[in-house]
């Protein structure tokens, strides 16, 4: 039995994770603050920025599987939020908390959880955290997105040197989508000049068609991953695929 855990599949880039993975043959659970429609795997409800609802849902996919015949077991960190785009000094001190919470924190939680939780499993262990270019190249206006993702980048790095070390360590990964066209997409095309200077690089990305599709962004991470192509601790830019 392959396992897929995935946090923010009922939309965007994690329901395409999750649906693919899905079709071939893989036991999907997708943690998010909403259900998806018209999909077949399974969906725990869970507001991801709330620490004791992030454990207590991943707590309970690991009781439903005890004891079953596990192949592989993969927790992708995919859930993020763009935040408040403005510049510094400008932004609702709440607002920066929750972004950092939702796209940093949680994802250090999960990966504790789901470290301990499989400790004793020899088998195929990893995680993929779904990261962003934006770690590398700082936005004005994104400061918040931007810090957040740098900082999964090196949870990422970190957790590679700390299980390279064991006998059945996890093997960790973080991925660059690319601009994907998703809701958050269309947010930013949204967002006025004033608070994010790059808006029109974006909106001539959709115009111009050069947006992926979360559909492309699921068929790659897919064969990376079934193809052994995902070194532990890399940072992996599907642009480069």
């Amino acid at each position: 039995m392959n396992i897929l855990i995935i946090t923010g599949g009922s939309n965007g880039i994690g329901k395409a994770i999750a649906e693919k993975y899905t079709s071939e043959n893989f036991i999907v659970y997708s943690i998010s603050r909403s259900n998806a429609t018209n999909v077949s795997f399974h969906q725990i409800i869970a507001n991801l920025t709330n620490t004791s609802e992030a454990i207590k849902a991943i707590r309970s996919i690991f009781f439903k599987i005890d004891k079953k015949p596990i192949s592989s077991i993969t927790l992708v960190n995919n859930a993020g939020s763009l935040g408040e785009v403005n510049t510094i000094g400008n932004l609702d001190s709440e607002k920066i908390q929750q972004t950092i919470q939702l796209n940093t924190t949680t994802s250090l939680i999960l990966a504790n959880e789901f470290i301990r939780l499989t400790t004793m499993l020899n088998t195929k262990k990893q995680i993929i955290n779904i990261s962003s270019g934006a770690a590398v190249n700082p936005y004005s206006g994104w400061s918040v997105y931007c810090t957040s993702k740098a900082a999964l980048d090196m949870t990422t790095k970190a957790i590679a040197i700390e299980q390279r070390e064991l006998k059945n360590g996890v093997k960790c990964v973080a991925i660059y989508p690319g601009v994907v066209d998703t809701n958050m997409q269309t947010t930013i095309r949204k967002t006025s000049e004033s608070k994010f200077k790059n808006v029109q690089r974006f909106i001539e990305l959709k115009e111009n068609n050069e947006l992926y599709t979360p559909e492309f962004v699921a068929n790659k991470i897919y064969f990376l991953d079934t193809k052994n192509q995902l070194e532990n601790g890399a940072i992996i830019d599907l642009r480069n695929f």
